[in-house]
């Protein structure tokens, strides 16, 4: 069993936290949502997060990022077994990451990308791959995952962030560019080498034309699109996948649980 954590009312939040729910309900995995106020204390979702640890019923635990200003959101990860961190942001889990022991749980999103990218053919040993983001959510743990020895890996990786000089020039270098800057239609078709693949971890809301709203990713979709030689769409892109690689996750959480 899935345990979703729901901090606030977020509506983003909602959304994503309803999907994944579905997805369980059509993958046959059960499922179950803790709503939990927005003006909940670190010691009170300390508090939830320790019962579900204790519960035999739950194999995984997602809690639903990010949390409300009040809540250092690193310290509620912390709190979750790692055996039940289906997100793999426990730092138990990331150091395995950096160690190459394949007993934790990889981040989902990391992991969504380097298995959409080998399912489709792409082959990234040898080639350059420029990931643009250094979070603990995708960045840095991408990076790492494209460093491993394997199928998926082997490649010359380059992290960029918001200090990073000339980021336009250092995009041209790369035969794969991932974007996870959080910043909105952010890389844009000049900055592309003829054929780069683009992987865009981005979505966010913004107004359109039409005063309707409508998602966006972190690179400029209408231009790129012209450049590269494969481009991932927002939405419909990276989103199933790591809703996919949660429901895997949980999977083998459940299996080690029952070795």
């Amino acid at each position: 069993m899935l345990a979703a954590v729901l901090v606030g009312d977020d509506p983003a939040s909602q959304v994503y936290v309803r999907n994944k729910i579905q997805a369980c309900a059509k993958a046959g995995i059960e499922s179950r949502l803790e709503a939990i106020p927005a003006r909940v204390s670190e010691l009170e979702l300390a508090a939830c997060l320790a019962a579900l640890n204790a519960d035999p019923t739950v194999d995984g635990i997602l809690l639903q990022l990010p949390l409300p200003k009040h809540l250092e959101a690193r310290r509620a990860v912390e709190t979750i077994a790692p055996a039940k961190d289906v997100d793999g942001l426990h730092s138990a889990n990331l150091g395995k990451l950096v160690a190459d022991d394949d007993s934790g749980f990889v981040p989902c999103t990391p992991a969504g990308v380097v298995w959409m990218l080998r399912e489709c053919g792409v082959d990234v040993a040898g080639q350059q791959v420029l990931v643009i983001g250094r979070s603990t959510l995708v960045g840095r743990p991408l990076a790492l995952l494209f460093l491993r020895r394997g199928h998926g890996g082997n490649a010359t990786v380059t992290i960029a962030h918001t200090q990073t000089r000339d980021l336009p020039a250092l995009v041209r270098t790369a035969d794969v560019v991932v974007a996870a800057a959080g910043v909105p239609e952010f890389v844009h078709g000049d900055w592309l080498r003829p054929g780069v693949v683009v992987v865009d971890v981005g979505i966010h809301r913004r107004p359109g034309a039409d005063g309707k709203s409508r998602l966006v990713g972190d690179v400029h979709f209408a231009s790129a699109v012209e450049v590269a030689g494969a481009i991932t769409p927002v939405p419909g892109g990276v989103g199933p996948m790591t809703v996919a690689m949660l429901l895997r996750n949980t999977l083998l959480a459940w299996q080690r649980r029952e070795a």
